[in-house]
């Protein structure tokens, strides 16, 4: 049986992640900052799945050492999901960058010593945006410029991580594959609506986000997103891949919200907010200023790569924006 450490088990992705590994008949071994959350998580995976008494869990942390090397001592592969995110600008964009970065290093030296020959990483599109000007067009080899003018220090995290991430694989000898989603929508495991994702569709179905940005990009799953983690662990072709998970084509959030209103989400604010206001607002919000690098722009991914690696269809764009909706639904009725 193969064991697969998972850092960043209690977030939205990780515990979709933790789901499929268990299903496809991997022991999995969560990491958590605090093991007092690992009752409550436990609950969450059962309701999907029999962990059969193969998942554990085992306390880290991004910025400490300890526990690191233990951590990964009796496991086979490398999930490295945990990436720390504000929607709004810190004060001092280190908040961001040094837990990323000082994080990722850690996962891959303990990973190394313990032996494990492959690491599949959570990177994410914000890595691939080129100058961050928007119409770009987005694949494997595509890089953001962490020194254009509307790198955000989110971009600048996930950008410089992941590239310490292959600078380390490529010196000590590690297979490495990075996945790339989008914007992560679909179906929440908890209740927690605290993540940007739920957060969004929560403003969005209750009537209080007013107005909409103009912005388009590829959109991700995450159901997707857990299953090509899981396929990449030991498919042969993967090996070195940047694999972008997401629709087909970029969507635009206008089409997110009209769909919900034409669904029946009576609510939903189908009014869009003029480009050159967010713009204006953005000198004074810090949430609005970590809107600029998509505001006005549209971002389109080539996913061909990892449909052909994998044999892989995306959700539709129509399912996963309906499933996200009904699932935020399901959570804000049993608050009332």
């Amino acid at each position: 049986m193969k064991k697969v450490l998972l850092t960043g088990i209690s977030g939205y992705i990780g515990q979709h992640c933790a789901v499929a590994l268990l299903k496809q008949g991997y022991a999995v071994k969560g990491s958590l900052r605090s093991l007092k959350k690992a009752a409550a998580i436990t609950a969450i995976i059962e309701k999907e799945v029999d962990p059969k008494g193969k998942l554990s869990f085992c306390a880290l942390d991004l910025l400490s050492d300890t526990g690191w090397d233990e951590a990964a001592e009796d496991c086979d592969f490398l999930m490295h999901v945990a990436s720390p995110f504000f929607s709004k600008i810190p004060k001092d964009e280190n908040e961001l960058i040094k837990p990323a970065v000082e994080g990722t290093q850690r996962a891959l030296k303990a990973a190394h010593k313990a032996g494990i020959k492959r690491v599949v990483l959570t990177s994410s599109m914000v890595a691939m945006l080129g100058s961050v000007s928007g119409d770009e067009h987005i694949d494997q080899q595509s890089w953001t410029d962490v020194t254009a003018k509307h790198a955000t220090a989110y971009l600048k995290s996930k950008t410089l991580a992941e590239k310490s991430a292959w600078e380390f694989a490529n010196t000590h000898g590690m297979e490495l594959v990075t996945i790339h989603p989008g914007p992560v929508y679909g179906p929440s495991l908890s209740d927690n609506l605290s993540g940007e994702s739920m957060t969004l569709f929560k403003r969005i179905l209750t009537g209080q986000l007013k107005q909409m940005i103009h912005a388009s990009i590829n959109m991700s799953d995450v159901r997707d997103v857990a299953k090509i983690h899981v396929l990449a662990l030991e498919n042969e072709s993967a090996k070195g891949q940047r694999l972008v998970v997401a629709t087909d084509r970029a969507h635009s959030y206008q089409e997110v919200i009209q769909l919900l209103k034409s669904e029946g989400y009576q609510r939903v604010s189908t009014s869009m907010a003029p480009t050159f206001m967010v713009k204006l607002l953005a000198n004074f919000n810090s949430e609005m200023k970590g809107m600029l690098p998509y505001v006005g722009k549209k971002y389109e991914a080539d996913i061909s790569t990892t449909k052909t690696l994998f044999d892989w269809e995306p959700i539709p764009f129509k399912t996963m924006i309906l499933d996200t909706a009904a699932s935020v639904s399901t959570i804000l009725a049993k608050r009332d």
